[in-house]
């Protein structure tokens, strides 16, 4: 259960964007949350901001969701080595009882026609004019929610982690969280 909470401040620095340090920090986050094989940490951005589409961003605060034995063992990792120049941890403290719930999940995107056709053209061996047929630039969507600006571990190709916080529920949700604490069923409390 995400009964507890800790937050992660990011701290203004002016040798580093604001993305660039998001973007480590939920590296940082993902490669823990990996290395521990751990499922029941949420995570939320408390300070999200989504329209005006300009000024979409995740904002400075990641909110870590989860029981007091779990936070506990994920800060005792010291996954935030390298970043406490540039972080300020809250202690861990209890969810407001009574709390509305929500769930915070990825979201992904077809927005690159190209790309698409050059996979397909790969995994099915069409040429340029058949794969174009089958994918038309109108599949390509321009999402409108915050990211964080990531780089994948496997193949070192940069990717944009799009974040959906849904909408407020009364109730919570059990269920697991996937390694960079989102979940497309699980809830966390929102305050």
């Amino acid at each position: 259960m995400t009964t507890h909470y800790i937050d992660i401040h990011l701290l203004p620095d002016p040798e580093f964007s604001h993305a660039h340090l998001l973007g480590a920090l939920v590296a940082k986050l993902h490669r823990a949350l990996v290395h521990l094989r751990m499922d029941a940490v949420g995570v939320s951005y408390p300070q999200h901001v989504v329209t005006p589409t300009q000024q979409r961003s995740l904002g400075s605060v990641v909110r870590l969701h989860g029981s007091s034995e779990v936070l506990e063992q994920l800060m005792a990792l010291g996954w935030l080595q390298g970043m406490r120049d540039h972080t300020q941890a809250s202690a861990l403290a209890s969810a407001p009882a009574g709390a509305p719930h929500r769930q915070v999940a990825r979201r992904q995107f077809k927005t690159n026609a190209e790309r698409l056709r050059r996979r397909r053209m790969q995994r099915k061996g069409e040429t340029a004019a058949q794969a174009a047929a089958h994918i038309p630039d109108s599949v390509e969507r321009r999402p409108n929610l915050p990211y964080v600006q990531l780089r994948s571990s496997s193949t070192a190709q940069p990717f944009c982690l799009f974040i959906d916080h849904g909408p407020l529920q009364a109730q919570a949700v059990s269920g697991s969280f996937n390694t960079y604490g989102l979940s497309n069923s699980a809830t966390i409390p929102w305050f």
